[in-house]
């Protein structure tokens, strides 16, 4: 479909499969059984490969129909972090962890049930005083309290 003079000399991520790659890839996009997403990579790889047909992003873009982004970033994973991170969904490493843990999230739903005297129920900020007040956790924020209570669907908020 395509030449080697096809491809934007600026090109950071050149893809290369092997025969054993190129073989797992064609089985796993014939067979179909597999998350949309993993297809799409396995796609994505095997119209990039230069030992193939060697398709330029753009090319990659009209065939399939997927952002220059996630073809850019398939292509950056192959090269860097092999073939299984290139198929496989990566998280996101930026995160943040938990502030609550579940043990603090159910000390957290029966303090939400108790209730001043002369309230209705308590304020989010008040709850998170609360909770940092009883050494449930060390601090907390009153949008994690509503987060947290919202999760649980309660109609405590």
């Amino acid at each position: 479909m395509s030449c080697l003079a096809d491809l934007p000399s600026g090109m950071k991520y050149l893809v290369r499969l092997e025969r054993q790659q190129r073989d797992r890839l064609q089985r796993l996009v014939s067979a179909g059984k597999a998350h949309a997403r993993q297809l799409t990579h396995a796609r994505i790889l095997l119209l990039a490969d230069l030992n193939a047909s060697a398709l330029n992003d753009q090319q990659i873009h009209q065939v399939l129909d997927t952002s220059l982004r996630t073809i850019g970033r398939v292509r950056q994973r192959f090269v860097q972090e092999g073939l299984d991170s290139a198929l496989n969904h990566q998280h996101p490493q930026n995160l943040k962890p938990h502030t609550l843990n579940p043990e603090a999230e159910a000390h957290l739903i029966a303090l939400a049930c108790t209730h001043e005297k002369g309230q209705a129920r308590m304020s989010l900020r008040l709850l998170a005083d609360k909770m940092v007040e009883l050494g449930y956790v060390d601090k907390v924020s009153h949008e994690t309290v509503r987060k947290t209570l919202k999760k649980t669907t309660s109609n405590l908020i």
